[in-house]
């Protein structure tokens, strides 16, 4: 099978190295730090052509993780001083950013993430053999198995590794949404007097300002940024040192313990042990908590979208009271049409984000017994919907609320024309006769203070009291 372009394969003049492992021997580019079991998962999963690399808070993840088992693994007399020391500074040098080039895998697979565990250990083994000494491939000295991957399993590795790299992510994503919220509150106090209809059902309601309209919008998504806040602190109970199922086989009894205290001192995150290890290793409620969290988000971003769509529908023939900023033209037919281009890439982000919560619902009700083996899709998707979701906010911020203008003379007149105003006569005039002056005033294109004065129901200084747009927000 051709391997996809996007993959940074790596390979040079430098040749091959000959690496064994249990179905037998294969030829690895000398230049690769990864090794024959990252090799044969490039060979089998060929599938969103996005690798691990791809996302870098999930790499340092990875590397945290094993660079705190290494510690732990010292203190308790499993590994070699020289080699435990080799391989914390391998993972320290991933941590900062170093060697990412090298995480290849495809980040859908089957295993249940053990082809990323154990392109984890190559890298990490292979560097580390470099600080010792020795030629990439001499696992005899560090092994990715024996030394790396000591007192640890994929299923333990790859579910910390996960949430540490989610702790990583959020943060950057909570200061986006922050960001927008300010651009948003911003423009609600530039537009504070400017006064418009407010609409339900798509139609005429009663008068506002835009600046409350906004403000709204500002509000609901300081919402979500407490939503977010909650629900990824679910992350910080982890499962480490349960190794394959939960029970802590093949691990020191005192291992748990240390890593995780470790981890939490490498992260800078209050990172702490599941009370039953067992139950941590195949529960996966946290994933699917988190990714309701950003459909949460997405639904009230698509939201904001839809009405920023249809303020500015028109110009002159739909709504018209906002101006989006013009960033491209519209059409290849059309002259002169300018089309809502960024709350329309928000929408289809929502919408992918949305989905991928579903996907993480699936994979999360789709584990069996001990453990859950599609936790690379669950990653895959809350990875996918955090970077979208990121990128999304800042496109609107900067491409579209940041320039938003309003047509004030358009927004006048819509008060003025609209029947919605009658709505303040009702308590001197009652439900049915401003119903008879509303339909009139639409079956004759006449406007309600007209009618009302007409009729004699109501002196001329009391009846602009009432209807005074100001007045009524």
């Amino acid at each position: 099978m051709a391997l996809p372009t996007s993959v940074p394969i790596i390979t040079s003049g430098d040749g091959t190295r000959v690496e064994r492992d249990s179905l037998g021997s294969r030829e690895v580019p000398n230049a690769a730090l990864y090794g024959i079991q990252t090799l044969r998962a490039l060979e089998n999963f060929t599938i969103t052509r996005v690798p691990i690399a791809h996302f870098p808070d999930l790499v340092i993840g990875l590397a945290l993780v094993k660079q705190a088992a290494a510690r732990a693994n010292r203190e308790l007399g499993e590994l070699k001083d020289d080699v435990a020391v080799a391989i914390d500074a391998a993972c320290a040098e991933i941590a900062s950013g170093k060697h990412h080039a090298h995480f290849v895998v495809d980040m859908i697979q089957g295993g249940a993430g053990t082809s990323t565990n154990m392109n984890a250990n190559e890298v990490i083994a292979n560097r580390a053999l470099e600080k010792l000494g020795y030629e990439r491939g001499d696992y005899a000295h560090c092994h990715p198995n024996n030394h790396v991957n000591r007192s640890q399993s994929t299923n333990d590795v790859y579910p910390t590794a996960m949430k540490v790299a989610i702790l990583r992510y959020h943060r950057t994503l909570v200061r986006v949404l922050g960001q927008l919220i300010d651009s948003l509150a911003a423009k609600a106090e530039e537009f504070a007097d400017v006064l418009k209809m407010g609409r339900t059902q798509l139609q005429d309601a009663v008068p506002m300002t835009l600046g409350q309209e906004i403000s709204a919008w500002a509000e609901t998504l300081r919402e979500e940024v407490e939503r977010l806040d909650v629900n990824v602190r679910l992350f910080h109970e982890v499962n480490l040192g349960g190794t394959a199922i939960g029970t802590g086989l093949n691990a020191d009894p005192r291992y748990a313990t240390r890593a995780v205290a470790h981890l939490a001192q490498l992260s800078g995150m209050p990172i702490t042990l599941a009370k039953d290890l067992v139950e941590a290793t195949q529960d996966t409620g946290s994933f699917v908590m988190y990714a309701s969290s950003l459909k949460r988000l997405a639904v009230k971003l698509s939201k904001i979208s839809n009405d920023l769509r249809l303020l500015s529908s028109g110009p002159r023939a739909g709504i018209g009271e906002l101006k989006l900023p013009a960033v491209q033209p519209g059409s290849t037919i059309m002259p002169g049409k300018v089309n809502p281009v960024i709350p329309e890439v928000v929408n289809q982000v929502c919408f992918k984000v949305i989905g991928n919560d579903l996907v993480v619902t699936l994979a999360a009700e789709g584990g069996q017994l001990q453990l859950n083996a599609f936790e690379p899709v669950i990653v895959h998707s809350l990875f996918e919907s955090m970077g979208m979701l990121a990128n999304a906010m800042d496109t609107l911020r900067i491409r579209c609320i940041d320039g938003l203008e309003v047509d004030r003379e358009r927004t006048r007149f819509l008060v003025e024309r609209s029947i919605g105003i009658v709505t303040a006569l009702v308590p001197e005039l009652g439900y049915d006769v401003c119903a008879e002056l509303a339909h009139e005033a639409l079956e004759t294109d006449r406007g309600i203070l007209e009618l009302v004065l007409e009729r004699g129901l109501m002196d001329q200084d009391r009846l602009e009291a009432l209807l005074a747009p100001e007045s009524m927000v």
